[in-house]
């Protein structure tokens, strides 16, 4: 698969738990047991899958301002009002549903960039084909950073994840020989 191409076995084999059904269920965000919108609104039903060696967000979210922010605040009603939609929801700082969900819309994907860790490195992320969904992506962080906060971060996250795999290449060969 793509999003295997550059990871030894031992880094995907974790994969398969989520990225095997074919379909996206309702209970994959919204808990089987406890069906309650307010549930699946907060960031901690995003770990369920990406967190751990093979897909790192929840850890980057958690220890970045944003992820701060919402520990803190989650508790507190007037911060984090988890009975408004999310379409109506008005945050004291991002949860990852807000984002990547805006405005309650449901295809996850939407509004996220071409940065799937796995097989990405060597992406050409100015090549025409990624313009729209990273105009899109940037368009989300204008809720309440101004536009060139979110383009300059952008490339910056272009030129680390370059770096990285790089990086990730040569240690990769240094081993192999």
């Amino acid at each position: 698969c793509a999003w295997s191409i550059e990871r030894p076995p031992g880094d995907t084999a974790g994969c398969t738990f989520c990225h095997t059904s074919s379909e996206e269920r309702c209970s994959t965000c919204h808990q089987r047991h406890q069906f309650d919108p307010k549930v699946a609104r907060k960031s901690e039903q995003c770990k369920t899958c990406h967190w751990g060696k093979d897909h790192r967000d929840w850890e980057a979210y958690d220890i970045g301002l944003h992820g701060t922010v919402y520990q803190v605040n989650k508790w507190d009603p007037k911060q984090f009002d988890w009975d408004k939609k999310l379409a109506d929801a008005d945050y004291v700082g991002p949860t990852c549903q807000y984002c990547h969900m805006r405005g309650g819309h449901h295809n996850v994907q939407r509004f996220s960039t071409v940065y799937a860790s796995m097989g990405m490195s060597m992406a050409d992320r100015g090549a025409p084909i990624w313009k729209e969904k990273r105009d899109r992506w940037a368009s989300v962080c204008d809720d309440c950073h101004s536009p060139r906060f979110a383009k300059e971060n952008l490339q910056a996250m272009d030129e680390s994840v370059k770096d990285a795999g790089l990086k990730y290449r040569e240690t990769f060969k240094i081993a192999a020989d």
